[in-house]
């Protein structure tokens, strides 16, 4: 391959040669013609000068019999002074160009332009300088009689009558010496436009000439350059249809080389890619992201300062999905898997050889058996949460689970047509999707965490969209279809853990969350003996459970969110809650404590620097009064910062400023607990969407309860929920 470019270089030099000297060629005639152009202006510019001259002579003197003929006339008429300063004028001007025309000087007319005028021949001379004589004789006779002209003190018809009687005898002699000046200087130009033209014919017909010699010679070598060409195009042509993979080059263009192999065109599903631009072959069948990566990545490719191994492990096209464009819907979108390679020229980089091979069957495989796997994971998960924890918690999961996607179900089936309906209906969603995450999280089902997750981008993704429709629900129900199916699939665990578990151990783990659908029940029936088995404080099991399961559901989102974190409970290991009100308890408690966490307690380094423990705590506490059942939840964090809750508001266009400084802290709370309204400046698992505190202001106003909330900024913040028993 090294021999190569220097067979070329032979083979092409005569004609590089011949190329440059035809261009030389043409250069130097243009060159000339400029030159000649320039020369022709300037004689040009002569003429006009000797015309000008002469036209001026005529005018002094005409100027000059206009004065005598008027002396007496006041000095200071108009006729006078017009007349007085042509006179001037002519004179001066006279005096210049017979200068510049004897020297070759340069002169200006009277726009302005300058102009460089050639030197004249010994005729010329001769001419110009009987002019110049008799010009010396006339010009001091003038300048004084101009010197006194308009001062009436001082009589100057002498000094007139002298320059009359010298341009009588003078402008003969000056007109018939510029008159042979002219004539001097248009033969003389005649001459050189003739030469001019003599000069340019001849180049011509020698650059003619020259060019069909250069035809005549270089287009047989062209032909015989060709005929070898042909036959080693058609011994690629043949390798290319024979080949099964899809084979082609890449200029640096990213333009597709005209050959490639016969298979690249049903890979690629395009009948002609030759000169074809790469990245216009795939626009709108990858994504616009990939795109831009894969043109930075051929880019890299062809800098040889990057190591071609390092720059193939981020190959974009790796079994990369080309979309299907066609009208066909029943052709299933490929994937398709692009090898790059440098083709060097000596030690340049020429070319990009691409290698593309069709791989779908092999990624759908891979995509079946990774479901497969996912699916494997999803069960061991749910497996891992039925042995870990309580068969009630997990029996009142599955149905909380149902009866929100039931209740879901119900909203999106409910007609709505306005912007307020719409709205209403966004916002009661988002709660129910969110109280159902919070509970997945909790018990660390993360394949229910991230379909609701994945739920919520979408609801807040509306939040934002400002005007609302029908069609804009529709994409939800897949999410409620995938949550139900899991939760069909848990049950269906749960069940066959339950046929398969022994008698007695069924007794303790398996029949007791049934019996304990109902607390009230469990309470009263107090030490019961299940199937003879064995004797359950049911309650008191259930409660320490309760407790276990709050305990580790703030320390997995502590652990997220870089802090530390002790939850403390006295009373809910002892406090019985009543049946109808443990749902909304441990919904508004899941809630409390993930807003607790978040947005409460710091992180360990800011309670450090203000001389708080590194961990923070949070107590939970029941109390039931009679009438009512109380939920207190309290942490030693930061406190609500109301001007961050004012600032948030202006900066969301909530309010304007004005309107926001007039906001007292109860306003600034109604503020804090509506919907999609939080002081997180970013949305993650555990907050930031602004609807925790949502769900549970509707809770409370559900069950017909009350809400208190008391802050100290820097030291706690207490959340007192009050519910009616009845």
């Amino acid at each position: 391959m090294a021999t190569v470019p220097n067979v070329d270089n032979k083979r092409y030099q005569g004609l590089i040669i011949s190329i440059a000297l035809f261009l030389s060629l043409i250069g130097a005639l243009l060159a000339f013609t400029f030159y000649t152009s320039n020369l022709l202006e300037r004689n040009t510019a002569l003429i006009d000068q000797t015309n000008q001259v002469a036209n001026s002579a005529q005018a002094v003197i005409k100027d000059l019999f206009d004065l005598d003929s008027s002396y007496g006339e006041d000095t200071k008429s108009p006729h006078i002074q017009r007349a007085l300063s042509r006179l001037e004028q002519n004179t001066t001007l006279i005096t210049n160009s017979i200068a510049a025309i004897e020297q070759g000087g340069t002169i200006t007319d009277e726009d302005g332009n300058s102009y460089d005028l050639p030197k004249i021949d010994s005729n010329a001379q001769t001419n110009i300088a009987a002019a110049n004589e008799q010009w010396k004789a006339l010009e001091p006779k003038i300048q004084a009689y101009l010197k006194d002209a308009d001062n009436v003190m001082v009589p100057s018809a002498d000094e007139l009558t002298q320059a009359v009687e010298q341009a009588k005898t003078s402008s003969l002699f000056i007109n018939d010496s510029l008159d042979s000046l002219t004539k001097d200087v248009f033969n003389s130009a005649e001459r050189q436009a003739t030469t001019i033209r003599l000069i340019q014919v001849l180049g011509v017909a020698a650059i003619f000439t020259y060019f069909l010699i250069f035809v005549f010679f270089f287009v047989r070598r062209l032909r015989e350059t060709d005929a070898e060409a042909l036959a080693a195009r058609q011994e690629t042509q043949e390798i290319m249809e024979t080949v099964n993979t899809g084979l082609f080059l890449l200029d640096k263009d990213l333009n597709i080389g005209q050959q490639h192999s016969r298979a690249l065109n049903n890979i690629i599903g395009s009948d002609s890619l030759a000169g074809e631009n790469f990245t216009n072959v795939l626009r709108g069948r990858i994504s616009d992201k990939d795109l831009k990566t894969t043109q930075q990545f051929i880019e890299q490719l062809y800098n040889p300062r990057v190591k071609e191994k390092l720059v193939d492990s981020l190959n974009p096209l790796n079994k990369v999905m080309l979309h299907n464009l066609s009208e066909d819907k029943n052709l299933d979108n490929r994937f398709l898997d692009f090898k790059f390679s440098r083709v060097y020229d000596n030690k340049d980089i020429a070319r990009i050889l691409v290698n593309v091979n069709d791989v779908s069957d092999a990624v759908y495989l891979e995509q079946r058996l990774e479901k497969e796997r996912s699916q494997n994971d999803m069960q061991i998960e749910m497996l891992t949460t039925i042995l870990n924890v309580n068969p009630k918690i997990i029996n009142e999961f599955i149905g909380n689970t149902q009866a929100h996607i039931e209740k879901m179900n119900n909203i999106l089936k409910n007609p709505g047509s306005s912007q307020y309906e719409l709205e209403g209906k966004l916002k009661a969603i988002y709660r129910e999707m969110h109280s159902l995450k919070g509970e997945a999280s909790a018990l660390k089902l993360h394949s229910f965490t991230k379909i609701a997750s994945d739920a919520e981008d979408k609801l807040h993704a509306l939040q934002n969209q400002g005007q609302l429709s029908g069609n804009d629900f529709l994409p939800l129900a897949v999410h409620l279809d995938d949550l139900l199916s899991l939760s069909n699939t848990i049950a269906t665990l749960g069940e066959r853990i339950n046929r398969s578990a022994p008698t007695a151990a069924k007794s303790s783990t398996v029949q007791a969350p049934v019996a304990t659908q109902n607390p009230v029940a469990d309470h009263t029936a107090g030490n019961a003996d299940f199937d003879g088995g064995l004797d359950i404080d049911l309650d008191n099991e259930a409660d320490d459970d309760l407790l276990s399961f709050y305990n580790e559901f703030t320390k997995e989102i502590a652990a997220r969110q870089g802090k530390q974190v002790q939850l403390k409970s006295t009373t809910l290991t002892q406090a019985s809650i009543p049946a109808n009100l443990a749902k909304p308890i441990k919904e508004i408690s899941i809630q409390l404590l993930r807003n607790a966490v978040v947005h409460g307690i710091e992180s360990p380094s800011v309670r450090h620097a203000t001389g708080k423990t590194d961990v923070g705590t949070i107590d939970l506490e029941v109390q039931d009064n009679g009438s009512n059942f109380m939920l207190v939840v309290q942490d030693d964090g930061q406190g609500i910062n109301y001007d961050s809750i004012r600032n948030k508001l202006i900066q969301e266009s909530r309010f304007s400023t004005e309107e926001a400084t007039q906001l007292s802290k109860g306003d600034l709370l109604k503020q804090l607990f509506s919907s999609g309204f939080s002081t997180k400046e970013h949305s993650d698992e555990d907050g930031g969407r602004g609807v925790g505190l949502d769900i549970i202001k509707a809770k409370v106003k559900e069950y017909d309860g009350k809400l208190n909330v008391n802050s100290d900024l820097g030291q706690m913040t207490r959340f007192v929920i009050t519910l009616p028993k009845a």
